[in-house]
């Protein structure tokens, strides 16, 4: 039983140790993973791995490793944010691959990306044929930004000098059966108006609902199971 409440106490440790470090790290980590992030996360999964199945190694030995881990990743982001020469060190900068239409081949090697890789990126921003862009920028967390020639640019209402209509926030009010009180209160409604909203199109409980969207000026958009 003791073996067992062990790994319990590695194992809740463990969670909220690579809970405050994700937060220490902020919310752009993991959509901006860069190289170095990636690599520290596994390492920091290595350390709480190793508590966990390996008995020659002591817990308290783990816990000062995580925990200097983590100062030293928490310093490791406050340097990148104040200096840029360091930043670029440990994160990288962007590669233009694609320049004025044309690839950038020397850029690709140095990138150790290839064409297929190349294709297969920028398929992934809706672009087909290298001859519809112009700039391809290949940023540090390995995603790609692109910018269109002129003549591939999909027409806007600036474009076509049509009056401009004003950007209306959906919100969402009902998901997975349940009612969002904060965005009911956020658009000042309550659950009455809510259910008689409901009620027009045959549906008596919020429980029947899998999605609900409000947008000012439209009718509710109902979703059911």
């Amino acid at each position: 039983m003791d073996g067992y409440l062990q790994i319990l106490i590695e194992l809740i440790f463990g969670y909220i140790a690579l809970f405050a470090l994700t937060k220490i790290m902020g919310k752009t980590q993991i959509t901006q993973i860069t190289p170095f992030d990636f690599i520290s996360a596994l390492i920091l999964g290595e350390l709480v791995g190793n508590a966990i199945y390996d008995n020659d190694i002591k817990f308290q030995k783990v816990i000062y490793a995580v925990v200097i881990w983590g100062i030293l990743i928490f310093i490791t982001e406050i340097l990148t944010q104040k200096k840029k020469g360091l930043r670029k060190l440990l994160e990288g900068k962007p590669s233009i691959v694609i320049r004025k239409g044309k690839i950038d081949y020397g850029m690709l090697k140095k990138a150790h990306l290839d064409i297929n890789q190349l294709q297969h990126l920028l398929r992934s921003r809706g672009i087909f044929s290298v001859r519809e862009c112009e700039y391809a920028i290949l940023e540090t967390d390995g995603s790609i930004s692109v910018l269109r020639k002129s003549s591939y640019e999909p027409v806007t209402i600036r474009d076509l000098n049509l009056p401009r209509s004003p950007v209306k926030l959906p919100v969402t009010l009902i998901l997975d059966g349940e009612i969002e009180a904060d965005n009911l209160l956020f658009i000042k409604w309550n659950e009455e108006m809510l259910f008689n909203e409901m009620k027009k199109v045959g549906i008596d409980s919020e429980k029947d609902v899998l999605y609900a969207e409000w947008r000012e000026g439209e009718e509710l958009f109902i979703q059911t199971y």
